[in-house]
């Protein structure tokens, strides 16, 4: 089966592939069909799931997934949340590449996250993923999917690896920052994980898949 992303992250489309590897579905970036960015109005990462999913499933006849997620942090209210990926404002370079405006993005939304923390003792903080399947723009059964996973925010980034705030969540339970963990270790605990795993029960039963 084929299922279109909806994002333009490449490391999010990796990251989705392994997890759904279990049901042979070909998963491809909407980028790549010429899919632009959804509007994401929503103050829910379940609501903003289902928009761009809907949208991606409009604009390219396929069925969609979309994931949603980002950070929630206790002492900040629950924020980022939805607008982690464009907490902190940032202009990127005129030219500059997807990715390359991607991490630079991601080091001005650590670096806010930080200087708004400053010296709180309560670091706790999640990672939260909704993931969204639908089988068509108009589906009136989605399929919804729902991951938390658990750490604390240290004090300065730690590890190159991941993307987004990975090198700032420490995770006691694996007594390492998310960026210092290899991918398969990532991919078997992680909030989208998680919600993956839900999801792949959701299709096996709702889509008969597998």
């Amino acid at each position: 089966m084929k299922l279109v992303l909806a994002s333009n992250n490449a490391k999010k489309l990796k990251e989705l592939t392994a997890l759904l590897s279990p049901l042979h579905i070909e998963l491809v970036n909407q980028g790549a069909l010429g899919v632009g960015e959804a509007e994401e109005p929503h103050i829910t990462f379940v609501e903003n799931a289902l928009a761009k999913a809907r949208h991606a499933a409009q604009a390219t006849g396929l069925p969609a997934l979309s994931d949603d997620s980002g950070l929630c942090v206790s002492a900040l209210g629950g924020r980022p949340g939805v607008q982690s990926a464009v907490y902190a404002p940032y202009a990127p370079a005129a030219g500059a590449e997807r990715e390359a405006a991607r991490q630079g993005q991601d080091a001005a939304n650590n670096a806010l996250l930080l200087a708004r923390l400053g010296g709180a003792m309560d670091r706790r903080a999640c990672f939260v993923s909704a993931l969204v399947a639908v089988r068509s723009a108009d589906d009136p059964e989605p399929l919804i999917a729902f991951g938390r996973w658990h750490g604390e925010i240290l004090t300065a980034p730690d590890g190159e690896g991941g993307f987004g705030y990975d090198p700032l969540m420490f995770i006691p339970a694996l007594q390492s920052s998310v960026a210092r963990l290899s991918p398969d270790v990532k991919n078997a605990h992680s909030h989208r994980a998680l919600a993956a795993a839900q999801l792949l029960q959701l299709m096996r039963s709702a889509w008969h898949l597998g």
